[in-house]
């Protein structure tokens, strides 16, 4: 049950939550196989991921803490398999925070997560100090 407590209490409030609402805290193995599914052109938010989640677990709200760590731990997984020369590693680069901003945290940083959605035909800017996809909703792949 929601907590406004809870360390994602005030995220979870952002998007609607409201004491007594259903929380999952997922696997990351469930948060990287949503992740795979991302095609080339295409993207994802948190945001996304999170309702993806909670809809699966027939629940309210996913916590947006507990997937973010999973974003992370696949993509420095994907990044320890892409050194080692693997094939078939999460496209972690396609997965964005919150209103289409660049993870400074991914492996190589936002500069590096722009570079490859810039080969992916994607569109970055800078706006303050992050980095931000163009249109970012218009890319959001369908799962």
């Amino acid at each position: 049950m929601f907590d406004p407590k809870f360390p994602c209490g005030k995220a979870l409030q952002k998007w609607g939550a409201k004491p007594g609402d259903s929380v999952v805290l997922v696997p990351h193995i469930e948060v990287d196989e949503i992740m795979k599914k991302i095609p080339e052109g295409k993207l994802i938010t948190i945001k996304e991921i999170c309702e993806k989640l909670a809809e699966k677990h027939s629940t309210k709200y996913c916590c947006p803490l507990v997937a973010g760590i999973s974003i992370m731990t696949a993509a420095n997984a994907a990044e320890e398999s892409r050194v080692k020369g693997e094939k078939n590693i999460t496209p972690h680069w396609r997965t964005l925070k919150v209103a289409g901003v660049l993870n400074e945290k991914f492996p190589g940083g936002a500069e590096r997560q722009k570079k490859l959605l810039e080969k992916e035909g994607h569109k970055v800017i800078k706006k303050g100090k992050k980095y931000v996809v163009v249109y970012f909703e218009k890319y959001l792949a369908e799962l």
